[in-house]
């Protein structure tokens, strides 16, 4: 029994002593009658996790590192922002810069409303009273270039067969009559529009062909356009003058071809004004037909030769640009295009000479330092 009821105290203090934290003051008896104290349980804060605590090691490995992204750029160096001043001073710039655009734009839409057309594939086709006539359109659409121009001084013919045979007559437009030069204003847009053609060309020269750009005439004089306008009794076209006042033909230099188009050199106002009558001399004729189907006529005007007698043309009514040649014959589909007007021939030439490009198939090439005109 003694043997009992001291292991029954024994176990009681081993319960007591666990249930007291480390370092508590031993229990004391409570007073008599007290309720006993509430027995809080032992915790351990911060609790471990289920895996364990980490070590030093594994918080140095899973750190969270500095991304490549907030790094700084050896390229871009931080700069410091912009101020109130500079950044209105960059709109303003940036402002100009669209007003600019839109009107770049809109020169182009006037220059297309003022010059009509450009160059467009010529065919030629068997009619049915056994003639040929002459087709152009691109993109598998073709109408038939009118055979008579629409002026009141040259009437529309419709039906060849019913032109009666008329008896050649001395050529009215070969005859001028007297009239006082007039010095006549370029439109602005023209002279705006052809200079940029000259000068795209000029660049082009100056950097591949620098032997032909020496060629280029200076300025001719408003004068002796106007004094050739009153001689001749046509009125030049005003891309043509605008044309002519930036450069008055080719002259020659030593083993160097004069600048020209479609293997012809241009020609200057003298030049025109000479060959003109020349022309007339030879054929003053108007056989009753359509002028422009005759190997000359006064109306035209020479602005290209190529040596053996045949010229570039510029129709003063229609304004669009042919070639005669000496075997008695005039077309205004040169290189097998029509060219709607000495503005569109400096454009297309302009387009061929920077894009390796042709006109019809005529194609410009740099050869020592010289263009030349190759037939492809």
């Amino acid at each position: 029994m003694l043997s009992a009821a001291v292991l029954a105290a024994v176990a009681v203090l081993v319960v007591r002593s666990r249930r007291r934290p480390a370092g508590a003051p031993p229990e004391t008896a409570s007073p008599a009658g007290a309720p006993p104290e509430p027995e809080s349980p032992v915790t351990q804060w911060p609790p471990a996790p289920i895996l364990g605590t980490p070590t030093e090691k594994d918080a140095d490995r899973y750190a969270a590192k500095p991304s490549v992204l907030d790094r700084p750029s050896r390229l871009f160096p931080p700069r410091q922002p912009l101020d109130g001043a500079t950044r209105r001073r960059l709109t303003r710039w940036a402002v100009a810069g669209l007003a600019l655009v839109v009107l770049a734009g809109g020169v182009q839409a006037l220059e297309s409303a003022v010059f009509s057309g450009g160059t467009e594939e010529a065919t030629v086709a068997e009619t049915e009273q056994g003639g040929s006539a002459v087709f152009v359109g691109t993109g598998g659409r073709q109408e038939p270039v009118p055979d008579y121009a629409s002026s009141p001084d040259h009437a529309s013919v419709p039906d060849h067969a019913s032109v009666p045979d008329y008896a050649s007559s001395p050529d009215a437009d070969c005859r001028p009559q007297k009239a006082a030069p007039r010095v006549r204003k370029i439109d602005a847009k023209v002279s705006r529009a052809v200079n940029r053609q000259w000068r795209r060309i000029e660049a082009w020269l100056k950097k591949n062909a620098p032997r032909s750009h020496r060629t280029l005439g200076r300025p001719a004089k408003a004068r002796a356009i106007a004094a050739a306008e009153a001689e001749l009794g046509v009125r030049f076209p005003d891309d043509l003058r605008a044309s002519l006042l930036r450069h008055d033909g080719t002259t020659f230099v030593a083993e160097t071809w004069g600048f020209g188009f479609l293997g012809h050199w241009n020609m200057s106002v003298r030049e025109i004004r000479e060959n003109w009558w020349q022309l007339c001399e030879i054929d003053g004729e108007d056989m009753g037909g359509d002028p422009r189907e005759e190997w000359w006529d006064g109306r035209m005007l020479p602005v290209g030769a190529d040596g053996s007698g045949d010229h570039l043309v510029v129709d003063t009514v229609r304004r669009d640009v042919g070639d005669t040649d000496h075997e008695g014959s005039m077309s205004f589909a040169p290189g097998g295009v029509r060219i709607r007007s000495y503005y569109a021939l400096l454009k297309a030439t302009a387009d061929a000479l920077e894009q390796g490009g042709s006109i019809g198939y005529w194609r410009p090439r740099a050869a020592g330092g010289e263009l030349e005109w190759d037939v492809r």
